[in-house]
């Protein structure tokens, strides 16, 4: 099965050098379109991959990856010329995976490509049962990012149901803040402690809205737990 990669970059010539390339090694390869609609135009190739440039006509990457994850969990790669710590930051923050500096050695880019293909598809088929976790009347299903209660779908954001992912497959279990880092950002070195209790606060605040009565209970010292509905007095 060829992956299919898209790539969203203002820059034709550095667009197409990366198409070439990827196409060389078997990738299906789409170009940004218009920048507009980059969100229609990712949803349609339905890519297993994205590679988002910052700098970009309308509205800057952060914004698109933003965008992106209400709809897709594939791993997105920025790619740009910024090279500042807080760049790198703001990358992770808004829901990428990971970052390349301009000017890149290709090798580099199909490294990263084939260890973020591999994480996320490694085990990939057409015959692959999709992965559920069951907890009272809560249903994660986790390609869709969707949690369930009775009849009624969450939307989830991807960091919001990688989260959810682990407490809920692991409770009543206690979840390290350790894991929960390693499993969210592959770059831990530019994550703070606060950025993950950010990112656990929105997931608090989803369960709220929606009405969910299970909930998170911080361990101190030791991490996170998720509380099933039958158990939250």
């Amino acid at each position: 099965m060829k992956h299919r990669i898209f790539i969203v970059e203002d820059d034709v010539k550095i667009a197409k050098l990366l198409a070439g390339t990827l196409e060389k090694y078997q990738y299906e390869v789409a170009i940004i379109q218009g920048f507009d609609r980059v969100v229609e135009e990712c949803k349609a190739y339905n890519p297993h991959l994205v590679l988002l440039d910052i700098n970009l006509p309308i509205y800057d990457g952060y914004y698109w990856c933003r965008q992106l994850r209400q709809h897709t969990m594939c791993p997105i790669i920025f790619i740009s010329a910024r090279s500042g710590d807080m760049d790198q930051v703001f990358a992770l923050e808004n829901g990428g995976d990971d970052f390349i500096t301009k000017p890149f050695h290709y090798e580099i880019v199909l490294a990263k490509i084939k260890s973020h293909l591999r994480r996320s598809f490694g085990e990939y088929s057409p015959n692959q049962s999709e992965r559920v976790i069951v907890s009272g009347d809560l249903t994660l299903y986790i390609e869709r990012m969707t949690l369930q209660k009775g009849k009624e779908e969450i939307p989830l954001q991807k960091k919001e149901c990688v989260i959810l992912e682990l407490l809920m497959g692991e409770s009543p279990k206690v979840v390290s803040r350790e894991k929960l880092l390693e499993e969210l950002w592959d770059d831990q070195s530019f994550v703070d402690e606060n950025t993950l209790n950010v990112n656990m606060a929105r997931v608090r605040k989803k369960l709220t809205d929606y009405d969910v009565q299970s909930w998170i209970e911080t361990v101190r010292g030791a991490g996170y737990r998720f509380m099933p509905e039958s158990e939250v007095e």
